[in-house]
């Protein structure tokens, strides 16, 4: 028990001309790989003097690479170099297929395969193609023919959706490469509007907690990002792009002199005030109406002859973010309103980012013991960073936040017009994912921010009572939103901080016991990790307000019986360590806890359990959890132990 068995290495076996058995067996497959490999054949055909041979080449290339059995063979056949001159072809049609090929390449083999194509510089003609993109969008103001005109908006396409599988490339050709697309007024006029875009979202997450880019960052960039932050144009494209700075300029607060930080992350919070003001619930009704009178008023393009596009691969991380990426460029208006709904996600997200703990031990600990979440935020520096915490924004900064995108707004169900219009054209049904993700960025933004912000700020107690029943209508109002886990791990979040807060400050909840116990009981049963804790610390926090008022033993007992259950059943240590803390919480202290407690023999039950929990430390602790985690645990095994002593005290009174 507690040990697992050393791994042991086989020598190689040795033929008599001195090659190891596997070394024969490899070069004879390698050989029969050669003659069957179709990568040999279609490398060949990327040097042809045909453009038609080019193009089908990098075609065939596209759809092989889809099988990831295939990429290591056309890897080591120096793939990547040979199409990357091909990204900048004479012909079109070659630019767009060998972009593809890439782009597929990139996606189908992940990171590491993305890593190896930076290293074998695939940014340089990238970087160069999308810079030929956006100056003939600019500069070739004369008609074009529609097919050629489709041509390039495929190359372009394709570009952009290999850029964003590159993101994680290492950060110094980003700073070469990327930088300077920012770096230039002439952003705010380019009618190419997706490579900017790309250019701005591969910015602000590159910056994000990445002091040695920082630490790089010219003042023209700074100058840049100042300067879309101000700009006034009034699309959703435009506005998404306000964002994707306004998060950059949160990231590169410290590039900034203190003359300019105030002002900049007054303008950062402004811009996403303004922002999260926008109805999208309104103004989706309203883009598909202007969709469809434009489109029936168009002869050309009947609404019932446009389809989607189909993708040539799988660029983005899920399925609906890549049918936006490769909607018709046409459809202007669902361009529209996924760049608002992006836009509204993002800001959402940089508000929950600016209110999290700088502890980089956050993400590997997420689920941190009830007890001790009051320890999670440290004090405000002094001197001019005194803007770089959110405990410290102004109140200025507070009030223009809660006024105007109070999270509570945006947590709502999507408006229900919206949800019908989506589901009947199938081209907007990929809005519906998208719609939730920003309730539930907006109920993880109000769990950030109960977190850190003094209640006052919030309205007091008035005002937490109108979050509480808020939050109330939105899990208890249906049935099925119990088996959405975003949602519910949102959700959880939200109520947990929120009852933290209330219980602290001696005020009253609106949710009951039982609505809370029903609600638990579910996310218990939930596979995500960070939903059962959630639902435990609610558990704990519930029972230990129960402990104070008479005529809760009945209550107490239901709730100490189920965090039993949890405790002494659950696979994940993290959970039933989460279970502990809240049976400490909620048996510490008061009569009607003492009687609960002997009810259900807490005692005897945890007595029992002291030893199996040890054990479980001691053989899955250091495989699967982390060393803070590891550090928790450990705490909560001693608080256990003395936690027992307590209770025989109890008994022997």
């Amino acid at each position: 028990m507690g040990k697992t068995k050393n791994t042991r290495f086989k020598r190689p076996q040795f033929t008599p001309a001195g090659l190891s058995v596997g070394a024969v067996k490899d070069a004879v497959e390698e050989e029969a790989e050669a003659e069957e490999s179709p990568a040999v054949d279609l490398l060949e055909k990327l040097q042809s003097p045909c453009a038609d041979i080019r193009e089908y080449a990098c075609a065939s290339i596209s759809r092989v690479v889809q099988q990831s059995q295939n990429i290591p063979g056309f890897l080591q056949r120096d793939a990547v170099r040979r199409l990357g001159p091909l990204l900048l072809d004479s012909s079109l049609a070659v630019r767009e297929t060998a972009t593809g090929a890439l782009r597929n390449l990139s996606a189908c083999g992940g990171p590491n395969v993305c890593e190896d194509m930076v290293r074998q510089d695939v940014l340089t003609p990238l970087t160069a193609l999308l810079k030929e993109c956006s100056l003939g969008f600019q500069v070739n103001s004369s008609p074009v023919k529609k097919e050629e005109k489709h041509t390039v908006d495929d190359v372009a396409n394709e570009a952009v959706n290999l850029l964003w599988n590159l993101w994680y490339a290492p950060l110094f050709y980003f700073q070469i490469h990327m930088l300077p697309m920012l770096d230039a007024n002439r952003v705010l006029t380019k009618c190419f509007f997706c490579i900017y875009v790309c250019a701005a979202h591969c910015l602000h997450t590159v910056t994000e907690e990445n002091p040695e880019l920082t630490g790089t960052v010219s003042e023209a960039v700074l100058a840049a990002l100042e300067n879309v932050l101000l700009s006034t144009q009034s699309s959703m494209e435009h506005a998404l792009l306000r964002i994707l700075a306004a998060g950059s300029v949160w990231n590169l607060k410290g590039c900034f002199s203190s003359t300019r930080q105030a002002d900049a992350l007054m303008a950062v919070v402004t811009t996403l005030a303004h922002c999260l003001s926008l109805d999208a619930g309104a103004m989706l009704p309203e883009l598909w109406q202007a969709q469809a009178t434009r489109l029936s008023n168009s002869t050309t393009e009947p609404a019932s002859a446009c389809k989607d596009k189909q993708p040539a691969g799988g660029a983005m991380e899920e399925e609906e973010e890549m049918e936006e990426g490769d909607v018709e460029r046409n459809r202007l208006e669902l361009r529209e309103a996924i760049a608002l709904l992006t836009a509204q996600q993002t800001s959402l997200e940089i508000i929950v980012n600016m209110c999290c703990s700088d502890d980089p031990s956050d993400d590997e600990w997420e689920e941190m013991s009830s007890s001790d979440e009051s320890e999670m935020f440290a004090d405000c520096p002094d001197g001019n960073n005194s803007m770089l915490s959110p405990l410290c924004l102004s109140a200025e900064l507070h009030t223009t936040l809660l006024n105007h995108s109070i999270p509570q707004q945006k947590a709502d169900f999507p408006s229900r017009v919206a949800l019908e219009i989506c589901n009947k054209d199938p081209a907007w049904r990929c809005l519906i994912k998208k719609m939730q993700r920003v309730q539930c960025r907006a109920l993880t933004c109000l769990h950030n921010i109960l977190s850190v912000m003094d209640p006052e700020c919030l309205g007091g107690a008035e005002g937490l009572q109108v979050v509480a029943q808020h939050l109330s209508s939105l899990v208890f109002g249906s049935e099925d939103v119990m088996k959405d886990e975003e949602f519910l791990e949102a959700v959880t979040s939200a109520i947990r901080s929120l009852l933290q807060i209330l219980a602290s400050k001696n005020i009253p909840q609106c949710m009951s016991p039982q609505q809370l116990m029903s609600m638990c009981e579910a996310a218990t049963q939930c596979d995500l990790v960070s939903v059962r804790v959630n639902a435990l610390a609610i558990l704990g926090i519930t029972g230990s307000t129960l402990a104070k008022e008479k005529g809760s033993v009945d209550t107490l007992q239901l709730i100490g019986n189920a965090l039993l259950n949890v405790a002494s059943k659950d696979s994940n240590l993290v959970v039933c360590g989460e279970a502990l803390d809240a049976l400490f919480d909620v048996f510490a202290d008061g009569e009607e806890a003492e009687r609960a407690a002997q009810n259900i023999s807490l005692f005897s039950a945890l007595k029992a359990l002291q030893p199996v929990f040890k054990a479980k430390i001691r053989k899955e602790g250091r495989g699967k959890y982390g060393p803070d985690q590891l550090c928790v645990l450990d705490n909560i095994r001693i608080n256990l132990r003395r936690f027992i002593g307590y209770l025989d005290t109890l008994q022997k009174k």
